[in-house]
């Protein structure tokens, strides 16, 4: 017989069920969720439905889940690392966001796209960016992965450093 099978559980260990309220407020502790996100992690662990939605409810009245700071959050971090505004647009889309919210998250952006794009560009080519015709189909093919549009794309890939 193993070790592991004879040992009885500790007393007084016993773990109590968490609340639906209890779990998401977990979840928003360590970062901000869309109420869309929220409710499809927690019924995804076999949660009541209706729980998690009233849960959910109560936390937004409390100002612990907005939609809107997630929004703001979401667009602050993606154009840090690197990605442009189609792809934070549609990103905020899977969240169940509205057009308006998006809109409204999108234009708390401070900085400029076409800085980001070139930024990203010479991260990856060089302080003088992409020289040659295959580095700049390279660079202009990153650029539209990472939800640059075209004219943004024409204009990173294609500048003088000393602009």
């Amino acid at each position: 017989m193993n070790d592991f099978e004879d040992t009885p559980p500790k007393a007084g260990k016993r773990r109590r069920e968490q609340t639906p309220l209890q779990r998401a407020l977990g979840l928003l502790v360590r970062r901000e969720h869309s109420r869309k996100e929220l409710g499809r992690k927690l019924k995804s662990r076999g949660l009541d439905p209706d729980e998690v939605d009233t849960a959910i409810s109560r936390l937004a009245q409390d100002g612990w889940q907005d939609d809107e700071r997630f929004a703001e959050t979401l667009v602050r971090n993606r154009a840090n690392t690197g990605y442009g505004p189609l792809h934070i647009r549609a990103e905020l889309g899977t969240h169940g966001l509205d057009s308006s919210q998006i809109e409204a998250a999108m234009a708390t952006f401070e900085g400029d796209w076409l800085d980001n794009a070139r930024d990203l560009v010479c991260r990856r080519f060089g302080e003088n960016g992409p020289q040659e015709l295959a580095q700049r189909r390279k660079a202009a093919d990153l650029l539209a992965r990472r939800g640059f549009d075209g004219s943004c794309i024409r204009q990173a890939t294609r500048y003088d450093p000393e602009d």
